[in-house]
């Protein structure tokens, strides 16, 4: 990196509110992760993935997990568990993770990326995993406990962490204790993991919070909106969209400064945004979020006049269906991810139950290039069927992987650097699986691997790989987010 673009990062990264930070960008050696998103493309394969599993809400008194599995083919032990690094509390809810370091801080070979930042979305406790001791059996370093952190910032519910170029991590957090919406914003954990402070300054915290990605060449991070705890914790209940509980914008800071300059109010186009991913590409100001109740994939980007717009580029029709709680079903958008080189995006519909892969060469305009159906509520053998205008009804046609059929809808999913593995995971959070899932609840998630054709298009069920989380030795689990120990598209920023 040239002297002259050190400089330029190192000013975008200044010590805030009067504290001294120090700077991952202060020398030139190789540290974690990549120089760039096109030299991550070329990173190692995959051979381990680590995975939060979650007891809590299942009805079986055991403390959650991350789970370790093995992902090289060439392994004797490909496609299982191989260790399980158990929490020590019950009701915690492992939901999302990030890492203590990412590419942000390639520039500085003192930093390593080693310990997985893990917040309990329910308890409010975050657990510190160190995975670079023994990567295939890590073991909790630190825990933050939740009443440390509701004394100090007055947050809770913990979802998304990411890792800051000064050594910061920041989490975002979308209530109070009470689980009041209002209490949402961003909780500053120092390199060591103590409690700093919120980054947001007084008076510009979120209405809602949930996801967050930051792009600091643009001086800017968008922050999203689920819901308040007080409701999405008991379930979804329709009403309380109307009720005002549930999210229907994004929220543009200045980076690092912490204030709120734009509100962006996505209507009923945009109704509960959850995750946001810039592309890769640092020089880029575009980027994506998807609104799972309307279905929507949401492009925003700066305008000319450094004012920040949004446009719906992709619908998910709901579906009129028979033998469902509501006459129409909507997709529910509930994760998608950028693959590195920023050539495609990939979503999954959790209750319709296929992935879907779209090229966004023109992120403006993306073309559907891949479609697989995984899961969901409408497949053959169920109860649900969708009618047509005609009359005619249908059902998704859904394969069993190893003589297994597959439970629940598609839900978290992970891609490799070179885009060629997409692994999902089906596991929401555990009151929405126990509502729209019971059978998954009671027999278990499971992790599949799809081969992704990045050169054309297109996706297919790798009938190789299976990890079925219903034979664990506690019992039947709940499998959420997957991390692999180097770094992937989801962790990673650039700068």
């Amino acid at each position: 990196m040239a002297s002259a673009l050190v400089d330029k990062v190192k000013s975008v990264f200044q010590p805030q509110h009067g504290e001294s930070a120090g700077n991952c960008c202060s020398t030139l050696s190789s540290g974690p992760g990549y120089a760039s998103p096109e030299d991550a493309l070329k990173g190692p394969r995959e051979k381990l993935l680590y995975i939060t599993a979650v007891y809590t809400g299942t009805g079986k008194k055991k403390p959650d997990y991350l789970a370790t599995v093995d992902v090289d083919p060439d392994s004797s032990t490909y496609s299982k568990v191989v260790h399980r690094t158990v929490v020590a509390h019950l009701d915690d809810e492992l939901h999302h993770s990030g890492w203590n370091t990412c590419s942000s801080c390639h520039d500085d070979g003192g930093q390593k990326r080693r310990y997985l930042v893990l917040p309990s979305l329910v308890s409010g406790r975050i657990y510190i995993v160190d995975t670079l001791k023994n990567p295939r059996a890590p073991e909790v370093y630190k825990t933050v406990e939740p009443d440390e952190i509701s004394s100090r910032t007055g947050l809770a519910y913990p979802h998304t962490a990411h890792c800051l170029a000064n050594g910061d991590i920041m989490v975002s957090c979308m209530g109070d204790k009470e689980g009041n919406s209002e209490g949402s914003g961003f909780l500053l954990l120092d390199s060591d993991f103590n409690v700093k402070g919120r980054w947001e300054k007084p008076g510009h915290s979120p209405r809602f919070g949930y996801d967050f990605w930051y792009q600091p060449r643009h001086k800017t991070m968008i922050s999203s909106s689920w819901g308040a705890p007080l409701a999405f914790t008991k379930g979804f209940d329709p009403s309380h969209v109307a009720d005002g509980l549930y999210g229907q914008h994004l929220f543009v800071y200045d980076w690092p400064e912490g204030t709120l300059k734009q509100t962006l109010d996505l209507g009923n186009t945009g109704l509960i945004p959850l995750e946001i991913r810039f592309l890769h590409d640092p020089s880029k100001a575009v980027g994506y979020v998807g609104a799972a109740l309307s279905s929507t994939m949401v492009r925003f980007f700066k305008k000319d006049d450094d004012a920040w717009d949004t446009q719906v580029v992709i619908t998910v029709p709901a579906l009129k269906v028979r033998n469902w709680i509501l006459p129409e079903m909507p997709g529910l958008i509930t994760d998608f991810l950028i693959s590195l080189d920023d050539r495609f995006l990939y979503f999954s519909n959790w209750l319709h139950g296929d992935i879907r892969q779209y090229n966004i060469e023109d992120p403006a305009n993306p073309v559907l290039t891949g479609q697989l159906w995984v899961g969901g509520l409408i497949r053959k053998g169920g109860n649900v069927f969708v009618e047509e205008e005609s009359g005619e009804t249908w059902q998704s046609t859904v394969p069993d992987v190893q003589g297994t059929e597959l439970r629940g809808g598609p839900q978290m999913i992970q891609l490799s650097l070179d885009g060629k593995r997409l692994y999902v995971s089906n596991s929401l959070f555990s009151a929405w699986d126990n509502q729209f899932y019971p059978s998954m609840v009671e027999k278990g998630s499971h992790m599949l691997q799809i081969d992704v054709n990045n050169v054309e298009g297109g996706l297919a069920v790798n009938p190789g790989f299976f990890v079925d989380f219903g034979d664990e030795p506690e019992g039947p689990a709940l499998a959420h987010e997957m991390r692999y120990p180097g770094g992937d598209c989801t962790s990673d920023i650039w700068l």
